[in-house]
């Protein structure tokens, strides 16, 4: 099977904050389920079919509350599907690419208004010169 990684990335002179800023219009306007994070994990930007699926209120993106503090409710695979403990959860596509800078891939489950749903996430670390400015992330259903 053929191995396509996408990196995204600016100019050398550009700072993280710079990257995040030219990603977050096309985020918050695509039709698809997507989430920008900046370098600390934070929610940047999200598109309204991203809100939905996650569970996430409207204006969420001005809040800049980071992924795994409460803003989205991970919860485990097992049959009881339990809260998310916080050290699983930082493992998850959006803050894997994050902390490794690699592009990442895996299923999630999220309780939205007490629905668990399953979702295939794939995400790319964003450069903002030589640093990691963000991640982005596409949301699929399973």
């Amino acid at each position: 099977m053929p191995h396509i990684e996408l990196s995204l990335s600016v100019g050398d002179g550009e700072s993280a904050m710079t990257t995040c800023r030219q990603w977050e219009a096309p985020v918050r306007a695509s039709a698809d389920a997507c989430l920008l994070l900046d370098a600390s994990g934070s929610i940047f930007a999200t598109s309204p079919s991203c809100r939905a699926m996650l569970g996430l209120p409207d204006g969420i993106d001005e809040h800049r509350r980071g992924l795994v503090d409460g803003a989205v409710r991970l919860i485990s695979f097992s049959a009881g599907g339990g809260v998310l403990p916080r050290w699983d959860a930082e493992r998850i596509p959006p803050l894997q690419a994050l902390n490794t800078g690699a592009l990442a891939r895996g299923l999630l489950r999220v309780s939205s208004s007490g629905v668990p749903r399953t979702l295939d996430a794939i995400s790319t670390p964003l450069h903002g010169g030589t640093e990691i400015a963000g991640s982005l992330t596409f949301f699929r259903r399973c």
